[in-house]
């Protein structure tokens, strides 16, 4: 008997070792893998590394809300990356899902991927909270999760995206130096939001509504909901003015060629508008600057995506990777705006126009990306 249980407690060790060993990522000191591309948010971001496992590998893309023309552009761009020469022989298995805008679904999808052995999986959170049962799941499965974009409201992951407060207070920068130079300290600025519930929608919305409070300027700020369609911010935009009547500027997180494309439906004055990085928009600006569009546009690119897979398939190799990965936020300006190079008068209005990360090495083409379908593949 004794002799049993010593060989049961053996086992028991060398299960719980197993287990140790597969409970998700270390803490270990930095500098991380390629610190140009992946470089942490600040310099007390925590570095995780996962142990190594050989390429090729299964990589899912849990998206959640699918029915604005940035989440379409990123599934498109997801599926050219994974097909890109640099990428497509460590990757045995890819696949996309789209959930919509429930919690419970999304998280459903994550917790079926990681019980099929996926790898890594990457996702944009329906919401910034609510993710702990997967996040512990895939720590026990050592799968790589990877939020971009609409991130989660912990440390606990590695995760991607750009500066979402410094946006908004850049926006909100931008439009109060226009409005200074035309002697205007104080007026009325509609602010068109992204989708409810989402962290870069609060995130953005902190920043602007910060600097115009710090301004010390009497700013009336009218909110209407955009959801970062373009459609959707024309109706709403179109609703506005109607009740409001004349804005002296405009936020938009996004939809903003809808934006512009009401006002002047409306024979609004074209004013000072801070933007995304739609195509279209972006040629409104260069068409329009002359008569008072003085815009800029910050994008919050699809192309996240890649770097997110690119991240992942990098910790996945056994790199020591930044907890919280920052992208640099790509920003133009009607001064700077040059066809063929920051919007272009071929592609689609509904191009969103950053695709191109240099210190990556990636560079996802238009026509590769607008090639690709917005279906899932399962």
């Amino acid at each position: 008997m004794k002799a049993a249980w010593k060989l049961s407690s053996a086992a028991l060790v060398l299960a719980l070792s197993v287990n140790m060993a597969v409970a998700g990522p270390e803490v270990v000191s930095g500098p991380g893998a390629n610190p140009e591309c992946f470089a942490p948010w600040s310099a007390d971001t925590k570095h995780f590394q996962w142990q190594a496992r050989p390429a090729p590998y299964r990589i899912a893309v849990v998206n959640g809300f699918v029915g604005n023309t940035w989440r379409i552009q990123m599934i498109k761009t997801a599926k050219a990356y994974a097909e890109d020469p640099a990428v497509k022989d460590k990757i045995s298995e890819f696949k996309v899902v789209s959930t919509g805008t429930d919690a419970p679904a999304q998280l459903g999808a994550i917790e079926d991927f990681i019980n099929q052995g996926y790898d890594a999986i990457i996702t944009i959170a329906v919401s910034p909270d609510g993710f702990d049962r997967v996040i512990r799941l895939a720590d026990k499965n050592d799968v790589v999760l990877v939020p971009f974009d609409n991130v989660l409201d912990t440390d606990k992951v590695m995760q991607v995206n750009e500066d979402q407060l410094a946006m908004g207070r850049t926006w909100a920068e931008f439009l109060l130096k226009e409005l200074e130079a035309q002697g205007k300290t104080s007026g009325k600025i509609l602010e068109v939001r992204g989708l409810p519930g989402n962290s870069v929608d609060r995130d953005r919305s902190i920043g602007i509504n910060e600097v115009l409070d710090a301004s010390g300027g009497d700013w009336e700020v009218v909110q209407v909901v955009g959801n970062w369609d373009d459609g959707t911010a024309q109706k709403v935009t179109a609703d506005a003015v109607a009740v409001h009547g004349t804005f002296d500027a405009v936020a938009a997180q996004g939809g903003t060629t809808g934006v512009v494309q009401a006002l002047l439906d409306a024979g609004h004055p074209m004013v000072p508008i801070a933007g995304e990085s739609e195509n279209g928009y972006r040629k409104l600006v260069a068409k329009h600057a002359d008569e008072g569009l003085k815009g800029i546009s910050i994008g919050q690119s699809p192309g996240l995506v890649a770097i997110a897979i690119k991240a992942a398939i990098s910790a996945l190799e056994g790199n020591v990777m930044p907890q919280l990965i920052s992208v640099p936020l790509p920003v133009a300006d009607y001064s700077s705006l040059e066809n063929g190079v920051n919007y272009w008068t071929d592609l689609p209005d509904n191009f969103f126009t950053v695709n191109e990360f240099p210190p990556c090495g990636v560079n996802i083409s238009g026509p590769a990306i607008m090639a690709q379908s917005e279906e899932d593949v399962k």
